[in-house]
């Protein structure tokens, strides 16, 4: 990582961790990230539904989101689950998240069926998009495995809403009939008197900035990039990505020193699909400061060798993990958004 060395300190053994909310009341709404693909999609699954099932004792709860019947050479043209919304049932903090497809006898289906799912907490903003809820998981079909980092956590309140957002699609020869996406969540409860956690706050750096993620990919090479300017100072405790088909690369650059925090290339299978995007862990550094102010710029980079436009074809987004310097700070965030809504 070029140059990283001026901007790390007080090296911990830190490594990126899952933010994902146990939940378990379910209702209907209209999600954020609805629209963007709306003119290849049929009609809402009425079948789908949300199950939540919790595992105090073990302090797992695992969501599954289904059944979705996807036909083979369907692309984009498959019925789409609605949004769902979940209600947070406890204190604590979400330490990890473990996702995968299944069928309806629980066998691993392929990653890619999933085009995207995200997270929504519409009690919070997001720090660096304050006008939209805050954005606290998402995956693709790269659907990395997230393990936990001790002593650190995404905190969450009992009766927080987070609204779930899913799209699938099939370009494969098999017909799935019988889809379900499965989270398996990882969670520490408050304890009154206990040690708590260290709480960290997702960051979404995407290249449309504050707008819809997706967007049109023209035959050829594309460069997209969109800058933040941060409201707080703190530490990326590591960083991770998301890319739809012909993505290459995602790169983040701290403009203030003119260095990279992050080159994320892209594994493609030999069609261009992509198949994953690799995490950076900061894990021996303490975290890359970054200081109130500092402006961040996040750019993806595709190649679309198909000769034609791919429309709403592409995303590219970094993912980061804050740990802000003063949470109080984060804490008013939080405080002055309720103020606003009621």
């Amino acid at each position: 990582m070029k140059g990283s060395g001026a901007r790390l300190r007080n090296p911990k053994p830190w490594g990126i961790l899952g933010l994902l909310v146990p939940l378990v009341s379910v209702t209907v709404l209209i999600a954020p990230a609805q629209g963007q693909h709306d003119a290849h999609m049929m009609g809402r699954a009425a079948a789908a539904k949300l199950d939540a099932k919790d595992d105090p004792a073990a302090h797992v709860l695992t969501v599954r989101l289904g059944p979705l019947h996807l036909p083979a050479h369907a692309g984009m043209a498959v019925e789409q689950a609605p949004g769902l919304t979940l209600t947070v049932p406890f204190e604590g903090w979400i330490t990890a998240y473990h996702p995968r497809l299944t069928d309806g006898a629980g066998r691993a289906l392929p990653n890619r069926l999933l085009h995207h799912v995200a997270f929504y907490n519409t009690g919070r903003p997001d720090f660096l998009c304050p006008a939209k809820p805050e954005h606290i998981f998402g995956a693709g079909g790269e659907m990395n495995d997230w393990p936990a980092t001790p002593g650190f956590g995404y905190r969450v309140h009992q009766g927080e809403r987070i609204l779930i957002s899913t799209m699938f699609h099939n370009e494969t020869e098999t017909s799935h009939p019988d889809t379900y996406l499965e989270v398996r969540i990882e969670y520490q409860p408050l304890v009154p008197g206990g040690a708590g956690l260290k709480n960290v706050y997702p960051t979404w750096f995407d290249v449309k900035n504050c707008g819809r993620s997706g967007y049109d990919l023209t035959p050829g090479e594309n460069v997209t990039t969109g800058r933040f300017s941060l409201g707080y100072s703190g530490a990326l405790i590591g960083v991770g990505g998301h890319l739809h088909d012909y993505g290459r690369q995602l790169r983040l650059v701290d403009t203030a020193r003119k260095q990279d925090i992050a080159k994320l290339d892209a594994k493609l299978d030999p069609r261009g699909r992509i198949v994953s995007v690799p995490v950076v862990r900061f894990t021996d550094r303490g975290g890359y400061h970054l200081n109130k102010g500092d402006v961040v710029q996040v750019t993806a980079i595709y190649d679309n060798p198909t000769g034609k436009l791919l429309p709403e074809g592409a995303m590219g987004i970094v993912v980061g993990y804050f740990l802000p310097d003063d949470d109080r700070q984060m804490a008013a965030l939080r405080k002055n958004h309720a103020s606003a809504r009621k």
